[in-house]
């Protein structure tokens, strides 16, 4: 059985992205969406994003059998309070939060009595955002994590169909388990890469023109994670707090440990210490969640 109606609250990638993944799936659901922007809004509705773009929560949620928060994790308790007045029975409300603790915490005193709360995330993003950026195949073999956390197995089976239909694959986590997984795969690897940016910005030996002109694929890929929407990697690291810098103490032991490597000169612990890494990359690749073609697949125009 799929969703008959589909409600999005935030129209940004993610949701922009589901919603072509849905056409491309040849599901009819009718699909309603709703954001605060006014200008975003009009953008959703000049390129055809949803069958109807509402200008209030209540005339979005009104009669979905599933409502998907695609909003920043700081917002969504507040938001999902001024909309469960307006979720009907039997509903399934869900979330691509890139934390689930914090969402869990923040959206489940609201959820009303009969309506089922499945949080979810799918592991795919780039550093686009806004309703334009959205693609169908986005999701096209990516993981999405449930963490049902003993939510009505029939309501998370459905949502499980649904995320497969879009083109990914499904896994359940615990909520805990899950931040301490993102923290080491997402959370922690953005911040090193905003910190990387940072300190090329505040490097006056070094003029905005060299590294511009001379930045190295290393460099490149840190600034295309250092781009990502900076609300949503705020709520992020304030709602994933305690993971985050427990892999981040993890990070400042190994960067010591190859910092004394360098300055006594062995060679032997840095070879052994990248082959071990390198190792891990070729189990992505092989894992098909990423593509061993040179530049990391990119096809110049």
């Amino acid at each position: 059985m799929s969703y008959d109606r589909v409600a999005f609250i935030g129209l940004g990638l993610i949701a922009s992205s589901m919603f072509w993944a849905m056409r491309r799936a040849g599901m009819g659901a009718h699909v309603t969406g709703y954001a605060r922007s006014e200008q975003t809004r009009a953008t959703a509705r000049e390129i055809g994003l949803c069958d109807m773009v509402c200008d209030d929560l209540a005339s979005a949620v009104r009669e979905a059998d599933l409502v998907v928060l695609c909003l920043p994790v700081g917002a969504m308790g507040t938001v999902m309070a001024e909309a469960a007045p307006y979720i009907k029975p039997g509903a399934t409300i869900t979330d691509v939060g890139s934390v689930k603790c914090a969402v869990v915490e923040a959206v489940t005193p609201h959820v009303p009595p009969g309506v089922h709360f499945v949080p979810g995330h799918p592991l795919a993003g780039t550093e686009h955002s806004g309703p334009r950026a959205g693609f169908a195949e986005l999701f096209d073999n990516r993981w999405c994590l449930l963490t049902p956390d003993g939510a009505d197995a029939s309501a998370v089976a459905q949502l499980s169909r649904y995320w497969q239909a879009l083109g990914a694959k499904v896994e359940e986590m615990d909520p805990d388990h899950h931040d301490l997984v993102l923290a080491v795969t997402s959370h922690a690897p953005h911040l090193i890469a905003y910190t990387m940016v940072g300190v090329a910005d505040d490097l006056h030996r070094v003029t905005n023109s060299e590294v511009i002109n001379f930045s190295a694929t290393g460099f490149r890929d840190f600034t295309r994670i250092a781009a990502s929407d900076p609300t949503m990697w705020r709520d992020v690291f304030l709602t994933n707090k305690d993971a985050t810098l427990e892999i981040l103490g993890r990070f400042t032991e190994e960067l010591f440990a190859l910092q004394r490597a360098i300055r006594t000169g062995d060679g032997e612990m840095l070879h052994d210490y990248f082959t071990r890494t390198r190792a891990i990359r070729r189990g992505i690749i092989d894992a098909g969640q990423d593509t061993d073609a040179p530049d990391f697949g990119r096809q110049k125009s």
